[in-house]
């Protein structure tokens, strides 16, 4: 007995020993991080096993490069090692959470583009649970400084260090040989991080995606033009023709382009304690000239609110990771709506976003894209508490924004994209007037509140359209870019949908978002097809008369009869009218009932759907990566020069004023010079001194909350002939 305990305590002085304890330490809590802090979907014993076992390989490999070096530098190496993969795994735990996905290395890279205000963001998300994962360094530094466990400074034979090196090989071969023959293709067919880490482990992902990223770099390098002849060919033979009854109905009509940020469908017609969180949007989205649609999905992958763009506006797919804006938007090759409408049919194009241009990566790609301008931070008033989260409040943004909408030339493209319902939903006390809802989850209970605050700066914005005469002659499309609570809430989510429990499938269905397509005289109701938004930008070409048919375009307009309706998400899985792909699982749309045992014809259907979305969205994304739209030029369509574009403030200030005495359509022209910012009135209590001259200032914010419901009351009659099945 005294010799297995002198054994015990050797091994514990030894090296092996402080190895064998960081390794089993490291285990533990990354077995502990994938149960409690990540939605894996593990099912089955395979999985289980898998997901306990992953973690080891990589471990032994790494903290194994101690054993390399001698004394108490193989200590200081383990522990950096370890201190290092932990870090990298606190990160995940932290992104996981907001955005259901796992870093990349695009990601990381391009991290500076997006970096503004993201302290706050983090600081919301982090709960205290979450620094559990680095007590194991913290007990093995304080075992050797309180010389606990004795450092052995005897050497160790490099060929028994090569054994552990080898042993670690063995051991990752064995775990993928057992995660293939549960998922064959795992590393050449899935486009789910969530596959990878739940088969494979956190740190193998992060090699299998530097590998990746590697490839996707070549791609572009090897690319060449027969790659873009399949690409052509596959959009040709899907080609869906526009609905003809509404082909050109918006033909030279100004367009706005409402970024509603983070707004989700359940919002529309949604109330908190009796009172509508969104009247102003309820009346749009009932009123009869109102194309609405209650299956319009976003689509978006990391690039959130920049994929949302990019497939708004190119219809083409975001990527597997990172932004593509970011990744390929100032040197890639685009044929993007601005470029289109301008050329087509001489829009004159703007962006409008109040926070720093390189937000994204904009400043560039919209140049890449034919923004003629693109308003950003600079171009607006500043003052104290102006900005909230991601840039300037939505009402004082919107009022600015007129004072460059009234000197556009007619007809017009304008994107105005709004922040303030952005997580993490600050708004100050001044500007609340809902209640929080009562999930007991802090970081979805505010979300009302700043979605009630876009609402009523939409609603100030409409009744200015109104006064000026715009919305006689423009067509509006307001969009929700992408979810805003995510399905780590699912408590939360069952709350606000009054529901005992949120499932995988009820997550799914969370992922809709508002689309609402809205002009005087539109032939409207609320459409039951389903769609996302790489439709969108074929949807408005059809209505303005521009025929897309040689264009390389993934989506296809959502009025048309006979369209696909199955919306691909970014990872492979997808909704359609009969069956949903999600978290691992198969479900019937019409019931979220789970597809088991199935027949033959439900196998092959549910397949054509997976084969379907898979292909779409490879050459999509082979389109981006080997920038193919170089080796490709739609007949009438002219090549974007970015270095034609400026928006430097001075410079875009001096063009602007130049285009208005050139072509004389701006409202500021037609109005003999006089604005008509005296007649947007908001109650933004920054701005309270100038909007309440008049004594009016709150009625343009509630001016559809008295209309709301006799709106919605006579909605249904106005709905039926634009329903599709």
């Amino acid at each position: 007995m005294k010799s297995f305990a002198e054994n015990i305590k050797k091994f514990w002085n030894s090296r092996w020993g402080f190895f064998f304890l960081a390794v089993v330490l490291f285990w533990i809590k990354t077995y502990y991080a994938y149960t409690t802090k990540f939605n894996l979907g593990i099912s089955g014993g395979m999985q289980h096993l898998l997901a306990l076992l992953n973690p080891l390989p990589t471990t032994i490999l790494l903290f194994g490069i101690a054993l390399y070096f001698k004394g108490r530098k193989s200590y200081v190496i383990l522990l950096i090692i370890d201190f290092l993969t932990t870090f990298w795994l606190f990160a995940n735990i932290l992104y996981y959470r907001e955005f259901s996905d796992f870093l990349t290395t695009t990601l990381i890279k391009g991290s500076g583009s997006v970096s503004n205000n993201l302290g706050k963001s983090v600081m919301g998300i982090i709960e205290p649970t979450d620094f559990l994962v680095f007590v194991d360094v913290i007990v093995l530094i304080l075992l050797l400084v309180f010389r606990i466990q004795k450092i052995d400074i005897k050497p160790l034979k490099k060929t028994v260090a090569g054994l552990v090196t080898v042993l670690s090989v063995v051991f990752f071969g064995f775990n993928l040989t057992a995660a293939n023959a549960d998922r064959s293709g795992l590393l050449t067919r899935t486009f789910d991080n969530n596959y990878i880490v739940k088969y494979l482990g956190l740190n193998s992902y992060a090699v299998y995606d530097v590998v990746k990223s590697a490839k996707t770099s070549a791609v572009r390098a090897n690319a060449n033009a027969s790659d873009m002849k399949t690409v052509e060919k596959y959009i040709k033979a899907n080609h869906v023709p526009g609905n003809p009854t509404y082909t050109g109905v918006a033909k030279g009509k100004n367009v706005f382009i409402i970024h509603l940020e983070s707004l989700q469908q359940f919002v529309i017609d949604y109330k908190v304690d009796g009172q509508e969180v969104t009247p102003n949007l309820n009346r749009i989205y009932h009123e009869s000239n109102t194309l609405s649609f209650d299956n319009f999905y976003n689509q978006v992958g990391q690039g959130k609110t920049a994929d949302a763009e990019l497939m708004l506006e190119n219809s083409l797919f975001g990527l597997s990771e990172g932004a593509a804006m970011v990744t390929a938007g100032t040197a890639n090759t685009w044929q993007a709506a601005p470029a289109i409408l301008s050329q087509q049919q001489g829009y004159t194009t703007a962006a409008f976003h109040g926070d720093v241009p390189s937000f994204w990566n904009r400043d560039n790609t919209y140049k890449s894209w034919g923004y003629d301008y693109y308003f950003s931070k600079s171009y607006f008033q500043s003052g104290e508490s102006f900005d909230v989260g991601y840039g300037l409040k939505d009402k004082i943004f919107l009022k600015d924004s007129m004072k460059y909408i009234e000197q556009l030339p007619q007809p017009f493209y304008a994107k105005l994209i709004t922040v303030t319902n952005h997580y993490p939903y600050l708004l100050d006390k001044a500007n609340q007037s809902i209640p929080k809802t009562t999930t007991g989850d802090k970081t979805v209970d505010g979300y009302v509140q700043t979605a009630h605050y876009l609402d009523q700066a939409i609603g100030e914005f409409m009744a200015w359209l109104k006064a000026t005469g715009l919305d006689k002659n423009s067509l509006l499309v307001f969009y929700g870019d992408h979810y805003a609570i995510s399905g780590n809430h699912k408590p939360a989510i069952a709350k606000l949908l009054d529901q005992k429990k949120a499932t995988d499938f009820d997550v799914a269905q969370w992922q809709r978002v508002p689309l609402m397509i809205h002009m005087d005289g539109l032939k409207g109701g609320i459409n039951h097809t389903y769609g996302g938004e790489i439709d969108v930008l074929p949807t408005l070409e059809n209505l303005l008369g521009i025929n897309n048919e040689n264009y390389i375009q993934f989506g296809n307009d959502l009025l048309a009869g006979n369209r696909n309706q199955t919306v691909a998400f970014y990872n492979g899985d997808f909704i359609s009218p009969e069956y949903t792909r999600y978290a691992g699982k198969t479900y019937k749309t019409s019931d979220g009932s789970v597809v088991k045992n199935p027949d033959a014809a439900t196998k092959k259907t549910i397949e054509t759907l997976t084969n379907h979305v898979a292909t779409e969205l490879s050459l999509s994304r082979s389109v981006i990566n080997g920038d193919l739209l170089r080796f490709y030029t739609p007949k009438g369509f002219k090549k974007v020069v970015p270095k034609d574009y400026s928006y430097k403030l001075s410079t875009a200030l001096k063009n602007l004023k130049k285009m208005q005495k050139k072509q004389k359509t701006s409202l500021l022209v037609q109005n003999k010079n006089k604005s008509s910012l005296d007649l947007y009135k908001t109650d933004a209590p920054e701005l309270k001194s100038e909007s309440t001259e008049d004594g009016d200032s709150s009625e343009a914010s509630s001016h559809s909350s008295s209309s709301s419901s006799s709106s919605h009351s006579q909605s249904s009659s106005s709905s039926e002939p634009a329903d599709t099945k």
